[in-house]
């Protein structure tokens, strides 16, 4: 029951197994393929089991295809073309119909290939060959990939990772105080959460002029060469090695898959997903969509769908099971001490995103566990100071509004400005 709540203006007719779908320019492959009233995308690598677009960003192997013969793109990522060709993948006979997923019957509990008949001489040989050939993440690319340019060395004076809340308020106030930076951005345009989210009060996305922002960046590593740290960037598929004196993180998190039986069905998504679904992309990912999980997240983005033509139902409920065969069709869920099934075609996860720390702990950062939000977050000080020359800011450091961690951008780049300020002769 998923549709498009504004209709196509500039369309873009694509493939996916041979089907020719139509989908707007802009979209990504997963949103066109929801549009479209899809569902399974693609199949967990182990069991079979059917897949479909979850977090939206990158962060999830859930919407893996093949894409003009170059396997594991995440189809999220990816935006869509004409003519272009993709393939679901690891799947006989297709995904949608995959007898594969009779691995799934036979081994309702627990599966591990390399003790399936273990010690018996041949036998043993031949069942791990063929099962990591069932197991696999699609076939090799049809062609070499093409010769790639040598890396790009640059040198910075500040280096901001993430082009959200908390990432550009920071370079609005650096741009104030007159200090140079450049941001990197991975997405196409900078905003993040909000551009896409549902946060109540947000404030505006401002992004600073001139070209010190660089979106479409990724930052995939943090190094040192002779105790010089850097930066490795791919941006247009080239490898930028970008060396930094300062450094500000605020990359934010990966969205939390809640934890209940039937949560990998496909129509399950992250609140984040459906939300950016919504905003960006003018699709509504259900008719009736169940929010559950953090109560004033699930409010927020209820009042979103509802303003959007959809229904959203158990809105703060904690889901216990999803139901369906090839797509969720009902949730059980626990609401005010009642426990009750409630039909819908998809469900929303609200839930406080994961901090994608793995930069800040390169960088030499402190990271440790916080009770109070059961996640592990990056450990500054009042000025979001982690390292000598490593600041943080935003949902890097825990749970928190899109205000706080615009607030936490400005702070940061205040000691960042003092910091360059007292270094200077």
């Amino acid at each position: 029951m998923s549709h498009r709540i504004t209709p196509i203006d500039h369309p873009v007719t694509f493939e996916i197994d041979g089907e020719s779908i139509t989908g707007q320019d802009g979209d990504t492959i997963a949103v066109a393929f929801v549009a479209a009233g899809r569902t399974t995308l693609s199949r967990s690598i182990k069991y079979h089991r059917p897949r479909g677009p979850f977090c939206l960003s990158g962060g999830c192997s859930h919407c893996l295809v093949r894409v003009d013969g170059v396997p594991n793109q995440p189809s999220c990522q990816v935006d869509i073309k004409p003519g272009m060709r993709v393939e679901r993948q690891n799947a006989f006979p297709d995904a949608s119909v995959d007898v594969l997923q009779a691995t799934d019957l036979v081994f309702s509990k627990w599966f591990n290939h390399h003790e399936f008949l273990a010690g018996v001489p041949l036998i043993e040989k031949v069942m791990l060959q063929v099962a990591r050939k069932l197991a696999g993440l699609g076939l090799l690319p049809e062609k070499p990939a093409p010769t790639r340019e040598p890396p790009v060395v640059e040198s910075v004076g500040v280096a901001i990772v993430g082009g959200g809340a908390a990432g550009l308020s920071a370079a609005r106030r650096l741009t104030e105080r007159n200090v140079a930076f450049t941001l990197f951005e991975r997405d196409r345009s900078c905003g993040g959460r909000l551009l896409h989210g549902c946060d109540e009060g947000a404030p505006a996305v401002v992004v600073p002029s001139g070209t010190s922002i660089r979106t479409g960046a990724t930052v995939v590593g943090v190094f040192s060469d002779d105790h010089k740290p850097f930066l490795a960037v791919v941006q247009h598929q080239r490898l930028h090695f970008v060396f930094y004196e300062r450094l500000l993180l605020a990359n934010g998190g990966q969205p939390t898959l809640l934890t209940f039986p039937n949560n990998d069905l496909p129509g399950v998504f992250a609140s984040r997903a459906v939300s950016r679904m919504i905003r960006k992309h003018g699709v509504l990912p259900g008719a009736r969509i169940a929010v559950v999980g953090d109560g004033d997240e699930a409010k927020s983005l209820a009042k979103l769908i509802g303003a959007n033509g959809g229904t959203a139902v158990a809105v703060g409920a904690e889901p216990l099971r999803a139901h369906g065969v090839r797509s969720v069709q009902a949730l059980t869920v626990s609401l005010q001490g009642r426990i009750e099934k409630v039909d819908c075609d998809a469900v929303a996860l609200c839930a406080p995103v994961s901090p994608a720390f793995e930069l800040a702990r390169a960088a030499g950062a402190r990271v440790g566990w916080d009770s109070r939000s059961h996640l592990f977050t990056v450990e500054t000080d009042a000025a979001g100071k982690s390292a000598d020359t490593v600041w943080v800011a935003g949902e890097l450091r825990g749970p928190m509004s899109a205000a706080a961690a615009t607030e936490q951008g400005l702070v940061a780049a205040e000691s960042i400005a003092s910091a360059i300020k007292g270094a200077t002769p």
